[in-house]
């Protein structure tokens, strides 16, 4: 046995003597307590923690060997070995002495070794919380400890290479990566220096190992330290991107991708990445992880026949979800254990995800997957809280659509230059997804004050103007950054069938930006020469998404004449005099602003401006024909929603507003007769 106490009378003596050193040596609180005193208490403490360790040790190493079976029952799944093996975890998860924890280590490796059918055969997650723990000890700042640890994990290798009779260690290989991207995700594994020497000495172990020298097990001990020293170096460069919660999250991502085959791995890390959004507030995206984290685990079930739905039925949720058929039928399934209890807590989490991201419209469809489990099992209870939940979900999509006080998101179009500062980012373009209404300053100034940090804030600056940037043009002793705000951007086809701003902000990848321009060279000028340029940028990733920000992968431009920048500009004008007469709550504010903006019969502003430059007998034969028509049908229906608008705004006014109705009224009134006589008819 590992602690050199064998016999139970022996055992008994020592408790009974721990209980007399217990009576012995309280200190009495009437009288002083000098310093060697409390020495020496300390002392006896610590002998006696160590002495209550080595019984209980002592205990549990004979209870293992008159009751292996019952502990080997269903290859260890059982109660009983839980409580065993929880009281082993204990002594590592709780400061112990050095001495102690030499005996911890040796009684370890006993029991390993007399159960491993438990740790190499049955369920996986014996083995996985037994080297979480004992990496954590790989980090320890005493070398024996740090020696110890890593003889016992050394040991747990190359016994689940025997055990699979000499082919490979197969599930020691998993759960040690799996856990120490946990230990980085719960930022507990700390001492990268004393981490990479434990890493050393098994290397050694297994070079030195003269039984192993003829089998593949050297080299995969090897390999498995070079896959561990990768994710340390992306741990190094997240520790360096801490504070820049988008390159935090890009390393986090890259990790997940990396391991998209194995399906354990990949969850861990799409976990990690929710933790981070949810704590900069960034819940649409945490959501998206959850999903996707779920899609994984309900994959996985499909393929094995456990779970009726599969990927593709997550696709009604996002576009993104592809991303998880990568999942391979090889070593990265073999030891995975996933169940429908798994995968119902992860749906759970979505929902619970979604409401905070404010997405209620799609909780209706993750509950699609929840319900029939319920069902199935009878619990009604928690049925009805299910459809309580979405009861309340969809008052919510009535409220903000009544509303229309829920920000989804703003987007901006974010481009970096500077080889020496940004190195592969330089000449990148990403669009950004920032909270609500967050203004162009706003991300302007964040955006400095973090690259500021890394560059220096005499070396940052900030491109306000959406032009192309030509790289060559720029000083390389700076780092700049050019910020453009971005619209989705839709096609005719597409707006006819998203309908509801929810719609309009879900699964979008296409942005939109103008720069005004004349052709004489300045940014604006009268009607007649104020040209456009339209820039569509697409990504790669439809949003939202697991990150915040998605690579522009292709870039469309359109330039618009005068007479297209003047139809586009009353269509905007009509869609939103449209838009708020429609709405069930109307905006009287923004309502009268946008009349007074469309009636104004001032000689070069407003919708009349352009009817005299485009429409007069005299200038229209200037422009291609195709286009004066548009123009003319488009101004017919800009009439009539500003007589829809007055109607409403003259119902829906107070007395003391009636004047100012009335001003609008002959406004219109005015502009009316002015069109009808510019374009010959009566509208």
């Amino acid at each position: 046995m590992p602690a050199i106490r064998s016999r139970p009378g022996l055992m008994q003596a020592r408790l009974q003597q721990l209980n007399n050193l217990e009576n012995s040596f309280t200190m009495n609180p009437g009288l002083g307590t000098p310093e060697a005193d409390v020495s020496h208490q300390s002392l006896l403490e610590g002998n006696i923690a160590t002495e209550t360790c080595l019984t209980v040790l002592d205990i549990v190493s004979l209870f293992t060997q008159s009751f292996k079976t019952q502990l080997l029952d269903n290859d260890g799944h059982n109660p009983l070995m839980k409580k065993v093996f929880d009281i082993y975890l204990a002594f590592l998860k709780m400061g112990q002495s050095e001495t102690a924890l030499k005996h911890v280590f040796a009684s370890l490796r006993a029991f390993s070794s007399k159960f491993s059918a438990a740790f190499f055969k049955g369920r996986v997650s014996l083995c996985a919380a037994f080297c979480y723990e004992v990496l954590k000890c790989c980090t320890s700042k005493l070398s024996s400890t740090r020696g110890e640890a890593s003889a016992l994990l050394y040991l747990l290798m190359r016994s689940n290479f025997e055990y699979s009779k000499r082919r490979n260690f197969l599930r020691t290989h998993l759960q040690i990566i799996i856990a120490v991207s946990q230990l980085i995700a719960d930022v507990a594994l700390t001492g990268g220096s004393r981490f990479q020497e434990s890493l050393s000495i098994i290397n050694n172990f297994a070079n030195s190992d003269k039984a192993m020298k003829a089998t593949t097990f050297p080299s995969e001990v090897k390999d498995l330290t070079k896959k561990i020293r990768t994710v340390l170096m992306a741990t190094a460069q997240m520790k360096e991107h801490e504070r820049d919660p988008e390159m935090l999250v890009d390393l986090q991502f890259s990790l997940a991708k990396s391991y998209a085959s194995t399906p354990e791995l990949r969850k861990t890390w799409l976990e990690s990445m929710a933790k981070v959004h949810v704590k900069n507030g960034d819940f649409s995206e945490a959501a998206m992880c959850y999903v996707h984290a779920a899609a994984l685990v309900a994959e996985y079930l499909h393929r094995k026949k456990s779970f009726a739905s599969g990927l593709s039925a997550f696709k009604k949720i996002t576009l993104n979800i592809d991303e998880e058929s990568a999942m391979k039928e090889d070593a990265g399934m073999q030891d995975v254990y996933y169940t429908e209890e798994v995968l119902v807590e992860l749906l759970e989490q979505c929902v619970d995800g979604l409401w905070k991201a404010e997405r209620y419209e799609l909780m209706s469809e993750i509950s699609k997957f929840i319900i029939p489990v319920y069902e199935k099992r009878r619990e009604f209870e928690k049925l009805s809280l299910l459809y309580s939940t979405l009861h309340r979900a969809y008052s919510k999509v009535i409220e903000v659509m009544h509303s229309g006080r829920r920000l989804l998101g703003t987007f901006f179009r974010v481009a970096f230059y500077g080889q020496s500062f940004f190195e592969d980012e330089d000449g990148k373009e990403y669009i950004y997804k920032e909270p609500k209404l967050t203004g162009l300053s706003e991300i302007s100034q964040r955006l400095v004050s973090l690259y500021s940090d890394k560059c220096g804030c005499e070396n940052v600056k900030i491109i306000s103007d959406s032009n192309k940037v030509d790289s060559k043009q720029l000083d390389p002793k700076y780092a700049y950054i050019q910020v453009t705000f971005v619209k989705p951007f839709f096609e005719e086809k597409e707006l006819a069938e998203k309908k509801t701003n929810f719609e309009k902000n879900h699964n979008i990848n296409r942005f939109v930006f103008e720069t005004p321009y004349t052709l004489s060279g300045k940014k604006h000028g009268g009607v007649e020469e104020q040209c456009k340029k339209r820039t569509v940028l697409t990504t790669t990733n439809t949003f939202p998404y697991v990150k915040k920000r998605i690579a522009v992968m292709y870039e469309h431009q359109v330039d618009l004449k005068p007479i297209e920048v003047a139809l586009d500009e009353m269509k905007d004008r009509t869609a939103e005099l449209q838009g708020l007469c429609s709405s069930s709550d109307v905006d009287m504010i923004q309502l009268q602003l946008k009349l007074q903006g469309c009636v104004s019969v001032q000689v070069n502003a407003g919708p009349l401006a352009y009817a005299r430059v485009f429409l007069e007998d005299s200038k229209s034969s200037r422009y291609p024909n195709k286009k004066v028509k548009e123009l003319k049908e488009i101004f017919r229906k800009f009439v009539q929603a500003c007589s829809i608008a007055l109607d409403l705004n003259e119902r829906l006014i107070k007395e003391d507003q009636f004047e100012y109705h009335e001003g609008l009224k002959s406004n219109f009134k005015d502009m009316v007769k002015e069109l009808s006589d510019i374009i010959h008819e009566q509208l």
